[in-house]
């Protein structure tokens, strides 16, 4: 047997000078806030060096290289290269930018480090509390049940799984998808973000139980072929469990006829949800709230934190509003998760209840932070910002002789290309494409790209705090620079 006396000395991950570490940490988060006090005066993005790829190819180091060496390799060759989404001309996708007291919250959740799955912690009521101001924020009852999450995909997912175990009409989390009588079908409009159909997917109903109902001139859902799918379904013996509203398309921002849907919904006894990413939170503008009417009675509705309130990635959420059939959706309580009346294990708040994950962060630190250092009409005014500054671009783009706007602009979102004398759609798209390119590699702005009725646009999707007028001024002068020098080339 090995004699206590010949055992190894034990070592722990904490540092032996806790002054120097406190010392870089300072230095850590002065350099990170300047880096952000002084983003406006960067490229919004370049390419990668191969020498900077290159290191990033090396084999994991055996031996201590030290804290000092860590953050200097962090901040000589990450820190400079980045996606560029904190910056003011950055409108790819629909990305949030983040803000400081974000930043600094998610270090206090790291030193922190809760497992967010139960317990009787408080991190736990700062998440349920961050719960009931979405409700509020969203107009859902008390009452209801929700969940933070890593983004819009998975609260779509977490809304589809609620969906199809209270619509399949058996036990399906017992039986799974072999136990339908029919085909379980799910409905959206053609312009829902893919998030839904690899949610379908992974619920083992397969892509073709997503019914892609088309959309009419302005990208909203035709809720007249919605009903007509829905009948002829049936009549083929499938069985249609849930119907999709969008709160805001991810191409244009266009906002599905919510309160119709609600009522098809009702009257056909399906699942109701709204895919809400960044567009239900519009609602907080008093002028666009009759707009998103509808969205306020749906079942579930997923929406982003980190899209329009700035929030740090990840922050995500899911709101049901019948609490039991989301917990009947995803508990599961083995021995090892056993809740106790008293101690640690007790409490009700166990969100590992409601979700597909045990182990969850403190991401809800950095939302209940936030919101209560600038509060919610602050919030509402940048979204109304974000809105006004779209349809200040619209207007420049249709002042512009040689560019063309190319879909409505109901919310954030502006579609539209340069347009080049005596050349066909296909060159066109072309001459589009290396443009959007050297808009990202000279650093100037990074829009992304979308089709529409088989031309390709430049998209500007405007969830980003920084932005101002002169930002868009500065893109149009520019798209019509490199437009009109490829097209003389």
């Amino acid at each position: 047997m090995t004699s206590l006396h010949t055992l190894r000395a034990e070592e722990s991950l904490d540092p032996d000078d806790w002054d120097g570490l406190r010392v870089l940490g300072h230095r850590m988060v002065d350099d990170m806030l300047t880096y952000l006090r002084t983003v406006r005066d960067r490229p919004v993005w370049r390419p990668i060096p191969a020498d900077v790829r290159a290191r990033f190819r090396g084999p994991v180091p055996h031996d201590p290289q030290g804290a000092e060496r860590a953050y200097a390799d962090f901040r000589d060759y990450v820190l400079p290269h980045p996606m560029g989404n904190i910056h003011p001309r950055f409108w790819g996708w629909v990305m949030g930018t983040g803000t400081p007291l974000g930043a600094l919250a998610d270090m206090l959740a790291a030193g922190m480090n809760p497992n967010m799955g139960g317990g009787d912690h408080v991190a736990n009521h700062v998440e349920a509390q961050v719960l009931d101001w979405c409700k509020e924020m969203l107009g859902f009852p008390a009452d209801a049940s929700g969940l933070l999450v890593s983004g819009g995909s998975m609260a779509n997912l977490v809304g589809l799984a609620v969906a199809r175990s209270a619509r399949a009409g058996f036990d399906i989390r017992k039986r799974g998808v072999r136990g339908a009588t029919g085909p379980l079908t799910v409905y959206g409009s053609v312009e829902m973000h893919s998030s839904i159909q690899k949610g379908v997917e992974l619920l083992g109903l397969g892509s073709d139980a997503l019914r892609q109902v088309p959309v009419n001139a302005e990208f909203e859902i035709d809720v007249a072929a919605l009903e007509r799918m829905v009948t002829e379904d049936r009549t083929a013996g499938c069985r249609p469990i849930c119907v999709i509203g969008n709160a805001g398309t991810v191409g244009t921002g266009a906002i599905d006829d919510l309160r119709r849907l609600a009522a098809v919904a009702a009257r056909e006894r399906l699942w109701f949800h709204v895919d809400g990413a960044f567009g239900a939170l519009a609602v907080l503008v008093p002028e666009f709230r009759p707009r998103l009417g509808g969205m306020e009675v749906a079942d579930s509705i997923a929406f982003d934190l980190h899209k329009w309130m700035y929030v740090p990635f990840e922050a995500g959420c899911t709101l049901v509003r019948d609490a039991d059939a989301h917990r009947r959706a995803f508990a599961l309580r083995p021995d090892y998760l056993t809740h106790a009346e008293r101690g640690l294990a007790a409490g009700n708040l166990w969100f590992s209840d409601y979700g597909i994950q045990l182990t969850r962060g403190f991401r809800a630190l950095k939302v209940w932070m936030s919101l209560k250092e600038h509060g919610l009409d602050k919030y509402a005014r940048l979204v109304r910002q974000n809105i006004d500054q779209a349809r200040y671009l619209a207007e420049l783009i249709r002042e512009a002789p040689d560019l063309e706007l190319l879909a409505p602009v109901p919310l954030n979102i502006v579609c539209f290309r340069y347009v080049a004398q005596h050349r066909d759609d296909a060159a066109l798209d072309a001459l589009n494409q290396e443009l959007l390119i050297q808009l990202h590699e000279q650093g100037i702005a990074v829009p992304s790209n979308l089709t529409l009725g088989g031309r390709f646009a430049l998209r500007v999707a405007i969830t980003n705090q920084r932005s101002r007028r002169e930002d868009f001024d500065l893109l149009v002068s520019e798209v019509r620079r490199i437009g009109a020098a490829l097209a003389s080339a």
